[in-house]
């Protein structure tokens, strides 16, 4: 028998405490410089984005204090790059910045004109490309490294840009395009362009060719070879997401990978890394399996990948960057009981440069997940990641409370890196599950289009099937289930409180959509089709629109809920949700509705984050533990 206190679950005393969450940074993205020994980073620090340098031996230091680094084409991504000495990023203001890494010295580069995204250095450094976004109009840019000459256009006629590559001689210019209605997960266009130069020397495009892609084809991220003889990017034609190679000479091409794994992820933003070339042309790249992200090597002229021994402790590894000279690797690194990390390592020895927060738990004290999968609604595999409750110092009686919370997207996945809401809620007594419901990614297109046609139907099915697979296995108390979910998530949970009332105890709803129409009407250009898959084109649809939006159901709660919504949010602006409060109001249904000031689609303030589960623990023990 176990010599420690026995308390419900659900009130353990946690060694996680909302405040340690709310000064946690995010490390959004890491590079090498030409050199292969200086290392940047972006941080993410309360509202503001912060780059970080480091050369060698010498200790890390800011490289922006006064301009917050982040990009706003789209939900963002694509920051900065790094060549030759200087860093190129893209401000709050929506401008691209050069700054010298050795003596600061900063300035703009392109006027105050839209936004600016992936900013991409030509192999000579005289020119940075990268996609402009200005008056619902997105294009390819080039601009001289000093910004001396007005911004020209490379490329437009596409809706959508991402991911500019640069061949080694400076010739040819790569890069992916596609159009309404797909999504750059639907399908999308792989560019090769010829390139020729003015007598000023400004990259002009001579020629261009689709060579992969198409409407039922994603192509994702580009890449030359070091020896200039290749091509390589991911393509999902055979079901699953691939690396495949272009012969440049020979025109012809061939898959590196075979097996039945995602390689890239979907792009919701720019910038997105999950391959690259090292100096000696070996492939470094990342796939996804049974909710984990690992790191493997290939040699380009094929054979069966083999995993980097030095990063094998690591459970989630993204925006994998190889040096470009030397053998050593970068990355952003995590696990379920290890915050995320900035780590470079070579052959079996690794670094770590930055940490995302304090680590002062041991992996003792946290939960660790289990892959899980069952069957749901019509036969279909659904997965998801459990966690138990965790604690070195209590053990509960019964069955604990559990709390299934929804990704957003709906076309995304949650994956095994340290995810502090799971760790908040397992350290206190709650059993806890990431669904990954159909539309998920990381299993394959076909499991990622079977939400096609079907949201707000499927979702809720595998959200009710989650909580009958995890009572049923009695790893929950059926009578103290909770549905979360932020964004497409929160949409999940209005719409199962709205269509099968009193399955779950409570609900918490983050920037949650209750209007498909409003949506449809007023989400920014890059999710302004998306719905056409979702749901059906309009007006041909209306009438799923409105079965299917929450609001014209809001008489069907009864369950308690609790609204969390950013005042500043202009992808589900803070109407959605004072629609939904003010029934729930008229009709007496026990709810909270918390509008934080100055947040966006989703909490960037330490404060906000600190409040909103200091929120989320006062609602949940009035409603759930203590009801």
């Amino acid at each position: 028998m176990s010599d420690r206190p026995t308390l419900p679950y659900g009130l353990w005393t946690s060694p996680l405490d909302p405040v340690e969450l709310a000064q946690a940074k995010r490390l959004r993205d890491v590079r090498w410089d030409s050199d292969g020994k200086t290392l940047v980073w972006l941080e993410g620090r309360g509202a503001r984005g912060v780059l970080v340098s480091q050369q060698g031996d010498d200790a890390p230091r800011d490289l922006t204090t006064t301009l917050s680094v982040r990009a706003k084409v789209g939900y963002g991504g694509g920051d900065f790059s790094v060549a030759n000495g200087s860093v190129y990023f893209v401000a709050s203001d929506g401008r691209l910045y050069k700054q010298l890494l050795a003596t600061g010295v900063r300035g703009a580069i392109t006027p105050a004109f839209g936004h600016a995204a992936s900013p991409t250095p030509s192999p000579s450094g005289r020119h940075i490309t990268y996609v402009h976004s200005a008056e619902g109009t997105d294009r390819l840019a080039v601009v001289d490294a000093e910004g001396r000459t007005w911004p020209q256009i490379l490329a437009q006629g596409a809706d959508f840009y991402m991911q500019p590559c640069w061949h080694l001689k400076g010739h040819i210019l790569a890069w992916v395009e596609w159009d309404h209605p797909q999504m750059p997960w639907d399908g999308t266009r792989l560019v090769l362009a010829m390139v020729a130069y003015r007598r000023d020397g400004t990259p002009y495009i001579r020629s261009q060719r689709t060579v992969a892609g198409s409407q039922d084809e994603a192509i994702s991220q580009p890449c030359f070879s070091p020896d200039g003889r290749s091509l390589v990017y991911a393509s999902d034609r055979t079901g699953w997401s691939q690396l495949w190679c272009r012969d440049l000479g020979e025109d012809t091409e061939r898959c590196l990978t075979e097996e039945r794994y995602d390689i890239a992820t979907p792009a919701w933003v720019q910038g997105l890394r999950a391959f690259g070339f090292a100096a000696d042309g070996m492939l470094y790249f990342v796939r996804s399996e049974q909710g984990r992200r690992r790191a493997y090597t290939l040699p380009l002229e094929g054979g069966e990948p083999q995993p980097i021994e030095s990063l094998t402790e690591y459970d989630h590894i993204e925006q994998i960057s190889p040096a470009p000279r030397g053998h050593y690797l970068a990355c952003i690194a995590s696990s379920p009981t290890v915050p995320a990390r900035i780590v470079s390592c070579r052959a079996k020895r690794s670094r770590v440069h930055a940490r995302s927060g304090s680590e002062s738990l041991s992996p003792r004290q946290l939960s660790q997940p289990q892959a899980v999968s069952w069957s749901g609604a019509d036969g279909f595999t659904v997965y998801g990641l459990y966690y138990p409750p965790a604690s070195e110092q209590f053990v509960g009686t019964g069955k604990p409370p559990l709390v299934i919370n929804v990704h957003g997207g709906p076309t995304s996945s949650i994956e095994m890196g340290f995810e502090a809401r799971a760790q908040y809620f397992a350290t206190r007594g709650w059993a806890f599950l990431d669904l990954n419901h159909r539309g998920s990614t990381g299993h394959g297109r076909a499991y990622m289009q079977a939400l096609r046609g079907s949201w707000g139907v499927a979702d809720v099915d595998d959200a009710l099937s989650a909580a009958q697979y995890l009572c049923d296995a009695r790893l929950a108390d059926p009578e103290r289930l909770v549905l979360c979910g932020g964004s497409a998530g929160g949409y999940t949970v209005l719409r199962t409180l709205t269509a099968y009332p009193g399955s779950f105890r409570a609900g918490l709803c983050l920037y949650g959509i209750s209007n498909l129409f409003s949506l449809a009407a007023d989400t920014h250009k890059f999710e302004a089709r998306y719905l056409d898959s979702l749901l059906g084109p309009l007006p041909e649809a209306a009438a799923v629109y409105r079965e299917r939006s929450p609001l014209f159901s809001a008489d069907n709660i009864r369950d308690p809920i609790a609204l969390f919504q950013g005042s500043e949010d202009r992808v589900v602006p803070p109407a959605q949700a004072e629609e939904i409060v003010a029934n729930l109001r008229r009709r007496g249904v026990p709810h909270a509705h918390h509008l934080y000031e100055g947040e966006g689609h989703g909490w960037r303030q330490s404060k906000t984050i600190e409040r909103f589960y200091r929120d989320v623990d006062s609602f949940l023990k009035e409603h759930v533990l203590f009801a």
